[in-house]
Parts: structure tokens; sequence; C-alpha cells
């Protein structure tokens, strides 16, 4: 069973991506080198028994190859606003194309199919949310899990440390006005991710910083 019709808030147009997802790749590592990538797959050891995977807003793909990649019975549901990005995606991972199910959805709009998934993943996606918006993808995304599966996050964060606190604040800052030219994301501030997934049913079991906190990966599970 995939989605189905039913009623939900309006929400505003997603950022449209398209344009950057052949130079995505190459725009991230001139800003943050390979961190990004190291952060994604941070967890992927912890995946090699799962058998049916939601990766939201994986951009061009990265994180979905390895995990086909490295899981041989993995089927992956793939979920983004943009078209352009699931192309890559798709090219990326063509040689597991048969394990992948491409859904070109906001994901502010999709519906689970009940106990489905082992695991989610959502990678540097989580911040182009609100945090109400985030809170009630979780919830969503409760229903669609069984218990004991596993949710990995990657994203940034603002570290609590007086000398790095700042500097964080400002790069995000940065970020979220160029994201903001670029795509018309109009996000300008973190969500909290971490007391949205927490009240929805998942616990956090794991979690790793890099860049003296700046980025985050986190593998949650549903309880």
């Amino acid at each position: 069973m995939r989605s189905k019709e039913y009623c939900r808030p309006a929400h505003s147009s997603p950022a449209n991506f398209n344009h950057l997802a052949r130079i995505y790749r190459w725009a991230e590592w001139f800003t943050f080198g390979p961190i990004l990538s190291k952060c994604r797959v941070e967890f992927l050891p912890a995946m090699k028994s799962q058998q049916s995977a939601l990766v939201i807003g994986d951009g061009d793909g990265r994180f979905t190859a390895r995990l086909l990649q490295q899981n041989s019975r993995v089927v992956v549901d793939a979920l983004d606003a943009s078209e352009g990005m699931l192309q890559e995606l798709k090219r990326r991972a063509a040689p597991n194309a048969s394990r992948i199910h491409a859904l070109n959805l906001d994901a502010r709009e999709f519906i689970a199919p009940s106990h489905h998934y082992d695991l989610i993943a959502t990678h540097f996606f989580l911040d182009c949310l609100t945090t109400d918006e985030v809170a009630r993808l979780a919830a969503g995304l409760r229903e669609g899990v069984a218990e004991g599966a596993l949710w990995v996050v990657s994203d940034f964060a603002v570290p609590n440390t007086r000398y790095a606190k700042l500097p964080a604040q400002l790069l995000i800052t940065a970020l979220y006005k160029a994201f903001g030219i670029l795509t018309g994301l109009r996000i300008r501030h973190l969500p909290d991710h971490v007391t949205a997934l927490a009240r929805s049913g998942f616990k956090l079991m794991q979690r790793r910083e890099r860049l003296g906190g700046l980025l985050a990966s986190e593998l949650w599970q549903a309880y």
C-alpha cells in the first residue's frame, strides 16, 4: 500500500533544488570537504539487517547508493520533492535500481504505510522544515514503522560551548541565506528535531559530533 488521499493543512511550496542537482556534490565538497558524507554513513554498519527503508531528501543519492551496496536485501522508498535530485539518486544507485522506488513528493504530504518500514534516513533534510513540521512528520512516520525500527539523522547543530556557539550560529545563518537565494527555502532557523522525535515515540540511542558540534549524526529507535 502506498500513499492515499487525505486532508492536511496547506503548506508553502517546497524549496526548489532541481538546478543544484548536478553540482550538489561538488558544492558540498567545496564548502565542507568529505565531512558531510562521513556524517551520512556514520551509522551505516547498524543497517545491515534492515529490509524496508524510507530515505527522505537524500540529495544526489550518495547515502542510498551506499546503503544498497552494503545491504543486498533492503528495498528503498526514496522520497524527494526535487525531481532533479531523484534523477541523480537513481543514476548513482543504478546498479541496484530494481530495489528503489522513487517518490517525487513533498515529505510534509506523505503518509507512510502502517508498520511498513524498519529504517528511516533523513540526512541534512530536517533543517528544511520548521519545528512544527518536523513534529508532524515524526508523528506520522512513527505510524509507518514497527517497534525497534531505526531512524538515522544527520544535520547541523549549534554547540553549547562558549566559543563555538557564535561562529556556528553565524555560519548556519549564512547557509540559510544562501539556500534561500538559490532554492527559495524560507526556513531561517534550525528546528528542534530532538524534542519532536522524542515526543513521537523515538529514543536517541547514539549521537556523534563533528567540527566541534556544528555537525551531528544521530541514531534513533522506535519504541
